[in-house]
């Protein structure tokens, strides 16, 4: 296959090699990577099985492993290459059959690359025209360096002369099989990319590839300015070695190979040195491109060490910079311990966080992987319990995930309630503080719900919240929640019926942390009965009413308004004291009814319905929630 075809294509595990089923439709293949597997969150299917008859699909895992085969074949024809150049008369030996067969192989592909589709990076369609792929392939330079260094001149010779020749022609014309290294380059590319291998065992694995195979070639190439000289005993090996030329080969590539890897290592025993002015040549060559070598291998390995231990530099930086932080501060002990293990968790657990993973994902594959790992845990929170799928995929999809290490407060007492959260996992301890003396409450655990006491009714934290071991908590906003339930009055209604069935089983000592909340359940309590009461008595003046229609009049229901105000007893400009604290009640349906409620609530009936700033309230229906009014 060419090299700006393997270079286009993506990957993906298709089922068949070869697709039989004529089709002229192109699938759109822009969101597939060019790396061994699929890009994150790609569904490779069967779609490509529509491509026209006898094409191969270059996702396919077969071809794949075709492509892998004949990476090793390089490997060998590098080698060998290289070898026969050095020592010719091998080029007759063994190596002739293996090389032959290697060559069948690469002449094998060249053939199947007349099958492959390919991408066209214009349109990014997968094209499947055989006349296309073909013209593609032998109208580029590939193709002819694939059959120069695919055809076994030797050989050929060989047919058509009968004799074999014996000069280095044929040695040189090997070399063009070096062409093939742009597979082991491509090959090495994918693997970095593909997170079932280790990248820095894949970089390790190339850098040593590269310095295993510059040994090699300049060994064999020093031994050929050697078995070239005119004079052989005034050569490097010649020197060490009498009539080296008639010595075994694999004694000679040993030398080769040793003097290479000594003078690559800049040891330089003396022992083996150039004797010539052609070898001190290639020396003084060899031995600049051992500088850059050098600098290439130890700069790669330092850039894989430091990338190794960068988390961990940034960790040390961190935690250093809360520690002066601390002193300059003069923090307590405590304090300092959380602000260290909440630093630690979040290094330690960084893979796991939400927002830092998927920062750069579309918000459609987030909100997907946020309904995987949190739907489940929202549906069974009491306070979401029986809402619509549409409001609980709106909630997931808004919510933010975070770790707690344990012994910090997720939520501090009298705070300003900006966020509530749902308990993933973990448990966490519900405080209060009295004359600064620390009471425990109760324990929450999972799909347990914390701080929506204080975003529902608008007010102050009542409770710390506190983790007892580490905690995973989704978090919601205040606002981006109260956007949400607006638009869903049947939700909303279902919401506030969880809730004040819930606060209806909290513990007495809960209770009393919320002074008002006993007034509240108290009148939800009456609340039912004075509804059928006023609906009765509104069922008898209809059907007193005369109707020549025979249809009845409809109106507002008491109690029906979700409208919450808290009312005083006194006059706005006497303040808001902690003897005169308001009363939170559902706004009536009329001033007359208010009037009711707040002598009933402070023993005496008022005229005059104030605001704050001390306008005269004339209408209900300009009311909005949580106002302050005072009854005068």
């Amino acid at each position: 296959m060419s090299r700006t075809a393997m270079a286009d294509i993506g990957s993906s595990p298709l089922p068949l090699l070869f697709r039989r089923r004529s089709s002229g439709e192109i699938r759109n293949l822009a969101t597939v990577s060019s790396s061994i597997l699929p890009a994150f969150g790609t569904v490779v299917d069967d779609g490509y099985s529509h491509l026209k008859k006898y094409v191969i699909v270059p996702y396919d895992q077969r071809y794949r492993w075709w492509q892998t085969f004949l990476v090793v074949l390089v490997l060998y024809s590098a080698w060998a290459s290289v070898f026969e150049l050095a020592f010719n008369k091998t080029a007759r030996g063994p190596l002739l059959i293996v090389d032959l067969v290697v060559d069948v192989f690469f002449a094998i592909d060249i053939v199947l690359t007349f099958f492959v589709a390919y991408l066209d990076k214009s349109t990014y369609l997968l094209v499947d025209d055989h006349k296309k792929i073909a013209l593609r392939y032998v109208t580029r330079v590939w193709f002819f360096m694939d059959i120069t260094s695919t055809l076994p001149y030797q050989f050929i010779f060989r047919i058509f002369t009968g004799a074999w020749h014996d000069g280095e022609i044929f040695s040189f014309l090997n070399l063009l099989r070096l062409w093939r290294l742009w597979r082991v380059s491509e090959f090495f590319k994918r693997l970095e990319k593909d997170t079932r291998f280790s990248y820095f065992w894949t970089r390790l694995l190339k850098l040593l590839g590269v310095i295993v195979f510059a040994v090699h070639s300049a060994g064999c190439f020093y031994y050929w300015l050697a078995r070239h000289h005119k004079t052989p005993a005034n050569t490097w090996i010649g020197s060490a070695i009498e009539d080296f030329k008639h010595r075994s080969v694999w004694l000679c590539y040993t030398y080769s190979i040793y003097w290479s890897i000594v003078t690559l290592t800049t040891v330089g025993y003396g022992d083996l040195h150039a004797v010539n002015t052609g070898e001190k040549i290639f020396n003084m060559i060899y031995m600049l491109f051992n500088i850059g070598l050098t600098a290439y291998t130890i700069g790669n390995m330092t850039n894989l060490v430091v990338h190794a231990a960068v988390r961990t530099f940034a960790m040390r930086d961190a935690l250093n910079e809360l520690l002066r932080y601390a002193s300059k501060n003069r923090l307590p002990e405590g304090l300092r311990e959380q602000m260290m293990a909440h630093m630690q968790l979040k290094f330690k657990t960084a893979e796991l966080q939400q927002e830092e993973v998927l920062q750069d994902l579309p918000k459609a594959i987030r909100s997907s992987i946020a309904q995987h790992l949190f739907r489940r845990t929202v549906e069974k929170s009491y306070l979401f319990n029986g809402v619509s799928e549409d409001l609980v995929s709106q909630l997931v999809s808004d919510m933010k995930a975070e770790y707690f290490p344990p012994k910090v407060e997720i939520i501090l007492q009298n705070e300003i309630p900006t966020d509530f959260y749902i308990l993933v996992s973990g448990a966490v301890d519900l405080l209060t503080y009295k004359n600064g003396t620390e009471q425990f409450l109760s324990k929450l655990g999972a799909a347990d719900m914390a701080g929506e006491i204080g975003v529902i009714f608008n007010i102050p934290q009542p409770f710390t919240v506190r983790t007892k071991r580490l905690s995973q908590v989704v978090r919601i906003s205040h606002h981006h929640f109260k956007q949400m339930i607006q638009p869903q009055s049947e939700d909303g209604k279902i919401i506030i019926a969880n809730f004040m069935k819930y606060l209806q089983g909290l513990k007495e000592d809960v209770l009393q942390e919320i002074p008002f909340l006993t007034e509240l359940l108290a009148d939800q309590t009456q609340k039912p009965t004075e509804q059928n009461e006023e609906q009765q008595n509104r069922e008898t003046l209809d059907s007193q009413d005369a109707n020549p229609e025979g249809r009845t009049g409809t109106s507002s229901l008491p109690g029906e308004s979700t409208i919450r105000v808290i009312i005083h007893g006194h006059h706005p400009s006497q303040g808001t004291s902690s003897d005169r604290l308001g009363k939170l009640v559902y706004l009536p349906d009329s001033l007359q009814d208010l009037f009711n409620l707040a002598e009933k609530k402070f023993g005496k009936r008022g005229s005059t319905i104030l605001m704050a700033d001390g306008s005269k309230v004339e209408e209900l229906n300009v009311l909005r929630e949580n106002d302050h009014l005072f009854v005068v």
